[in-house]
Parts: structure tokens; sequence; C-alpha cells
């Protein structure tokens, strides 16, 4: 395994660097997008609760490669043209945002109603009640589930092999085809997902025991 390493660290390490930053574009965004359609399917809008309803059931329920080859063949045919990590990094998030939206929205309701009661009887709006003291206790009740969303985004990222190339995975491959040493190959790349992944469960474990 070590001398796997050595001999194509230079390549794993761009690997590693690819699947970061997909990570990272995905995460903000997963999350930006969970949070509005966690929303929106509490609010009183029937419309809206059904919109956000059809998207978390669609998205959660479709496989990810799935997904990620929609965006890697059809939209470049028929809509604009988008590159394979494009195309990776626009299904994992799109993807995973089901899931957060989920469980944001299981945060959400698991707020008191009187919360929302009282914060109106302040004369503040629904949007205000919603931001400044609904979310911020449901962000705090959710963040177990959300530090394992995350974690499974950065392990999701492997979908990037079949479409973008770079990626760890993708690397892996390579190099096991080419020294046909396939269990010291993914090996590295397994150790190389823990050093992303451990870090940042340790930093949700902790951010939970801040918070409580």
């Amino acid at each position: 395994m070590i001398n796997i390493f050595t001999k194509f660290s230079g390549q794993l390490l761009v690997g590693l660097g690819w699947t970061v930053f997909s990570s990272v574009i995905a995460l903000f965004f997963s999350l930006i997008i969970g949070t509005i359609f966690a929303i929106m399917e509490v609010v009183p809008s029937k419309v809206a609760r059904v919109i956000g309803r059809a998207y978390v059931e669609i998205l959660r329920n479709i496989p990810l490669l799935v997904i990620t080859m929609f965006f890697y063949l059809v939209i470049p045919m028929y809509v604009v043209k988008i590159n394979g990590f494009t195309a990776g990094t626009i299904g994992l998030t799109l993807y995973t945002s089901a899931f957060i939206a989920e469980t944001i929205r299981s945060g959400i309701q698991s707020v008191s109603g009187g919360q929302m009661e009282g914060a109106r009887s302040t004369g503040m709006t629904y949007w205000q009640a919603m931001r400044y003291i609904i979310l911020p206790q449901a962000f705090k009740i959710v963040i177990p589930p959300l530090g394992n969303q995350f974690v499974n985004l950065v392990k999701n990222s492997s979908v990037l092999a079949f479409v973008a190339g770079f990626d760890l995975m993708y690397q892996a491959n390579s190099i096991a085809s080419t020294t046909f040493d396939t269990i010291n190959s993914y090996l590295v790349v397994g150790v190389l997902y823990l050093i992303i992944t451990l870090p940042l469960s340790y930093y949700m474990q902790h951010l939970e025991k801040k918070l409580a």
C-alpha cells in the first residue's frame, strides 16, 4: 500500500484535490437548496408544500448515478454544454439537497409550535420568525443527521469517476488497471477518503456538544 502511494502520490493528491473541491461546492449549495425546500414543505401555502414534497421524493428515490448521467448526457445535448465535472457536481448537489431538506424539515417540525405563535405575537412576520426563531433551533436539533449527510456527500462524490475523471475513485481505477494491484490501490484511496471524512465527522460532533 505504501509503495502504491509513493509511486502515484502526485496522481492521488490530484484526485484528493478534485474530490475535496467538488464536495465543498456540493456541500455549500446542497445546504442552501435543502434549506429552501425544507421551508417550502412546511409553509402555509399548499402549492409550495406540494412542490417541496415532490422535489424531495423524486430526488431521494432516483439513484445518484442516474441523476448524474442525466446532467452529463441529456443537458449538454438539449440545453447547455457542461463538462463532466460540472454535471457530476450538480447531480451530487441536487441528490444530497433532497436528503438535507428532509433532515431540516424534521428539525423545523420538532420545534414547538408555540415558538412560531410567540414570535408572531410580538409582531414578527412568518418569514422573520422562521429566520430568527425557528431555523436556528432546528439546525441545533439536526446537527448529528446533517453531519451524516455531509460525510455521505463526500463518499458519494465517487460518482465523478463515471463522468469527470480526476477524482479519487477515478485515480483508484486508473492505478489498479495500471499496476494490477487492485487491493492496495483501493486501500490507499480508502485511507484518503478517511482523511477527508473523519475530521468532518469529529467537527460535527464537536459542534453538537458546543451548541447543546
